[in-house]
């Protein structure tokens, strides 16, 4: 098992937003519940982003908050964007993220808990704490690579 020694919660999805910022100029989180620290770093930064839940739950201090069931038919709401991302998903939840990003041409990145993985795991990204990607640029990888 990883050792994340004194890196908070926090410090986790920041360095998921610093990878996300150096990499995209458009984002979407998908199931952000209560836990804004991702979405609000990009977005200070001037990113092109939006978050989504199932419910709304809370305050999301100026970020654009879209109320949608991931696994709804409707996929037009990702459609120009270049990354979807989840933070610690269900498992159950990436076949759908997976679905939504193939329909947007987007890539899909994933921040697991703890050791998950969804099936090969897609290509592994270590950038101070491991992502794993499904899809880029709205192709399924099946190879486990690591980047």
């Amino acid at each position: 098992m990883y050792n994340y020694g004194t890196m908070t919660h926090k410090d986790i999805e920041t360095q998921v937003a610093s990878y996300i910022a150096k990499n995209y100029q458009s984002a979407a989180e998908i199931g952000v519940g209560n836990n804004i620290t991702a979405i609000s770093y990009l977005a200070d930064l001037g990113r092109d982003v939006f978050c989504t839940d199932i419910k709304t739950r809370r305050d999301y201090q100026g970020v654009r908050f879209v109320c949608h069931d991931i696994t709804s038919d409707d996929t037009a709401l990702f459609n120009g964007v270049e990354c979807l991302y989840a933070i610690r998903p269900g498992i159950e939840m990436i076949p759908a993220l997976i679905h939504q990003a193939v329909s947007a041409g987007a890539d899909l990145i994933i921040y697991h808990l703890g050791n998950e993985i969804y099936q090969s795991g897609g290509e592994i990204i270590n950038c101070g704490v491991v992502l794993h990607r499904y899809v880029s640029r709205g192709t399924v990888l099946p190879n486990r690579g690591t980047k």
